[in-house]
């Protein structure tokens, strides 16, 4: 049997053993950065407002869940390792004492959430996680909070606890949406989100429509925070930032959407600042709204382009009952021919629902409150509020084909008057304005050469490539969603299309409830394309982007740049 002489050998050598931990673990602490602190429990019943229950239970609690104490918080670590050398004599009293479970008493402690804080009791505390053990006796009393704590949670972690208990005390979100998570794992969190139901109160209010501010918390989160975290679900965003919460990304879409519209003048929908928030943690740090604007560098001329599908997959659109095209560029220069473009936009704008973005690009600073840029800004706006479409113009300085091409990402689809249609031969082809930009936009192009067309039925062009089946895919969702006639048609070509091509277009039309109208027949494409369009009174030609690398497309020549030579109709070119 062991000596109480050495008993307390022992339990000195434990404690020496602990103060030494103790110190390392508060270097390795600052060197890291987190906190290897207990909370003041008088800092945490404040923070989130708890209640003391005069009602206490005794059982056994699991020490790994006791995070803070009443009053000597900075005597221990976070593992409660003792810090002071003054400590000795007592922790070894208390370590010796302990050999005997009869004369361990329980402790007291206040239980908040998960987690406890020793009222009574530190030493024996420390003394039982240096013996290993994983429980201890105690005596709890309960403090009803708002906001749970759990065994994780640090000090600075309190700051955010504290945020939540007053966002909670404010909106009573936590009673009015039961189960609804709104944790953040960053402070400061809770202010932006207050700001977004502040700005729905206050515009309501302006509405004739007063509301409390719970009232405008439930309204914000039935209409406006549940939609976003619905496309938060979708894009399986949570994967792409580990560690934070839906709530952290529907701050970071929030202001990340704010800023996207400060800086392009445009509004935008939440699932593509969505995108880009992903896309740009995909790349790296966060981009300024210098690069947000910037155009892109002179586009190689051999460069293909995007690949088919990419601007479907950017936009998160895989099923034809998707809307297709929910935003809508439209570049205007202010001569009369290229408001033919803006009418054909609004036509598509109030068949989807959606709005516009109008662009006007000046070659200087000086000409962006010119007599000519405020005379389109005016216009434009006048037809949009004339047939109650939703639209915004931003104008800016740069090159006209690259500053399309890098406002289209935000887009969804792109309106330009083909007012000169792609000529010529050879290299000076792969210069063309136009040329170049459907080469190189992200975004469909819905090329308009005369007139704008009601859209009453569409030609879709089917030789089974792949952009040929992004064509395929619009046809079918303008079939469905427009309820317009879709007529196939397949230029038949030795080795490129045949007659099971067109079969193969029938058969995905059929299969999403459309019932086409399918030509097959030989000739000159171009020429067959025009002819066909004319004949079967479609006004719209859907056809897929160039279907050859560029230099094949210089030396031969494309079916698309031959089409948009040919037709007065518009051509939606898919990619």
């Amino acid at each position: 049997m062991t000596s109480g002489a050495d008993t307390r050998e022992q339990a000195v050598y434990h404690f020496r053993r602990a103060l030494s931990r103790a110190y390392l673990e508060d270097i390795l602490a600052r060197l890291t950065g987190r906190s290897n602190d207990l909370i003041p429990f008088e800092e945490a019943q404040r923070a989130l407002k708890g209640r003391v229950s005069e009602q206490r239970e005794l059982r056994e609690i699991p020490l790994e869940a006791i995070v803070g104490s009443v009053g000597r918080y900075t005597d221990f670590t976070r593992q409660f390792l003792p810090r002071r050398r003054s400590d000795e004599e007592r922790w070894t009293r208390v370590m010796t004492a302990m050999d005997d479970p009869r004369n361990a008493p329980p402790i007291l402690v206040y239980q908040i959430g998960e987690v406890y804080f020793v009222l009574d009791g530190n030493h024996r505390v420390s003394v039982a996680r240096q013996r290993g053990a994983s429980h201890i006796l105690a005596y709890v009393t309960h403090v009803h909070a708002r906001v749970s704590l759990t065994p994780d949670t640090t000090p600075d972690e309190l700051i955010r606890k504290a945020e939540e208990a007053d966002f909670y005390e404010l909106t009573d979100l936590d009673k009015q949406r039961p189960g609804a998570d709104l944790r953040v794992t960053n402070p400061g969190q809770y202010r932006e989100i207050l700001a977004d139901i502040e700005a729905l109160q206050q515009e309501r209010g302006a509405g004739g429509q007063a509301l409390e501010l719970a009232e405008a918390a439930a309204l914000w989160y039935d209409t406006i925070y549940s939609p976003i975290v619905e496309i938060i679900r979708d894009r399986g965003m949570l994967h792409d930032f580990p560690g934070r919460t839906e709530t952290d990304l529907y701050v970071w879409i929030s202001q990340h959407r704010a800023h996207l519209e400060a800086a392009l003048g445009w509004a935008l929908d939440p699932d593509i600042a969505a995108a880009d928030l992903v896309a740009m943690q995909e790349q790296g740090p966060l981009r300024g709204v210098a690069t947000v604007l910037s155009p892109l560098v002179a586009a190689n001329p051999l460069d293909a382009g995007p690949p088919p599908g990419q601007w479907r997959q950017e936009r998160g659109i895989a099923s034809v009952e998707q809307r297709l095209s929910a935003d809508v560029l439209v570049p205007l220069s202010g001569k009369p021919e290229s408001w033919a473009a803006l009418e054909q936009a609004l036509i598509v704008a109030r068949r989807e629902g959606g709005r516009l973005q109008g662009l006007h690009i000046v070659p200087e600073a000086a000409a962006m409150s010119s007599a000519i840029a405020l005379a389109v800004q005016a216009e434009f706006e006048r037809r949009c509020q004339a047939v109650g479409v939703s639209g915004q113009l931003a104008i800016e300085v740069g090159a006209i084909t690259p500053t399309i091409v890098a406002r289209a990402r935000w887009s969804d689809l792109v309106v330009v008057r083909l007012a000169h249609p792609p000529a010529g031969g050879g290299l000076a082809r792969l210069r063309a304005g136009f040329h170049s930009l459907v080469q190189h936009c992200p975004r469909p192009i819905l090329a308009v050469p005369g007139p704008a067309r009601p859209l009453n039925a569409a030609l879709l062009c089917y030789d089974g490539t792949p952009k040929a089946n992004e064509a395929l895919f619009a046809a079918a969702y303008l079939g469905i969603q427009w309820a317009i006639p879709i007529v196939v048609l397949t230029v038949m070509e030795p080795g490129r299309a045949d007659e099971s091509t067109l079969a193969r277009a029938r058969r995905y039309l059929e299969a999403h409830g459309v019932q086409p109208v399918c030509v097959a027949t030989s000739g000159q494409p171009s020429a067959t394309i025009v002819a066909t369009a004319r004949e079967r009174a479609c006004d719209l030609i859907l056809i897929g982007s160039y279907g050859h690398g560029p230099l094949v497309e210089a030396v031969l020549g494309g079916t698309v740049d031959e089409v948009l030579r040919s037709t007065d109709r518009p051509v939606l070119i898919c990619r």
